[in-house]
């Protein structure tokens, strides 16, 4: 079964109507974007779930599964270009269950870091699937983002699913970039990824719509039973 994670939300409401339809990853973003939120406002989307924090640092696909037996959904962190004290210390004060790392950090880091870590992998034109796995290092699940000048994903762009479905054949992925509710479904039967990821393609005007969210995790569900 594709894991399903919703992301770049600001309000309890939302991430609410998340749980509540199945997700099970809801992210937070504490990067420069416009879905930027504080720890207060990250605080109270985590309170609002009303559930413990889950706290193991490493492991890859299999720790998460472990994780998501105990609790559902997992409240990620997304960051680009934070240390890792300030990673950490965030994931303390929130009460995150992951990381997401979405800059340019070194692979090195992920060890540093006190939850398990999503990084992300921006792939480019051009760019074959051999090439992005010879970058790739243990330490944390792949997330694939289409490669956008300037930016740190959340563009509904995608990629080419052929180099996302190579790589998934040989280990965990997470597929993210441009997936809407009308696209998952065959993004899921082409690629069999581990987890999809989605942002803008679950908003109207800018804004998380429940609507999406509710129809993007039934068509996950639909493709992958």
């Amino acid at each position: 079964m594709t894991l399903v994670k919703i992301c770049g939300l600001r309000e309890p409401a939302h991430a609410l109507a998340a749980a509540e339809a199945g997700a099970d990853f809801v992210g937070l973003v504490f990067a420069e974007s416009r879905r930027r939120v504080s720890v207060d406002q990250a605080q109270a989307i985590a309170c609002a779930l009303g559930e413990p924090r889950l706290v193991g640092a490493g492991g890859g696909a299999e720790h998460i599964e472990m994780l998501l037996l105990r609790k559902r959904p997992l409240v990620v962190g997304v960051f680009a270009g934070a240390d890792a004290e300030t990673v950490n210390s965030t994931a303390e004060a929130v009460g995150l269950d992951l990381a997401q790392l979405s800059g340019d950090e070194p692979w090195d880091i992920c060890g540093k870091l006190s939850r398990p870590v999503l990084k992300a992998v921006k792939v480019r034109d051009g760019t074959s699937a051999e090439e992005i796995i010879a970058e790739l290092r243990p330490g944390a699940v792949p997330l694939l983002d289409t490669h956008a000048e300037g930016a740190l994903g959340g563009t509904g762009r995608s990629f080419d699913w052929a180099i996302a479905a190579e790589m998934a054949r040989r280990f965990p992925i997470v597929l993210a970039g441009g997936l809407t509710p009308e696209n998952v479904g065959e993004a899921v039967r082409r690629v069999r990824p581990w987890a999809v990821d989605v942002s803008t393609g679950v908003e109207t005007d800018g804004v998380k719509d429940v609507e999406k969210i509710c129809a993007f995790i039934a068509a996950v569900r639909e493709a992958s039973a």
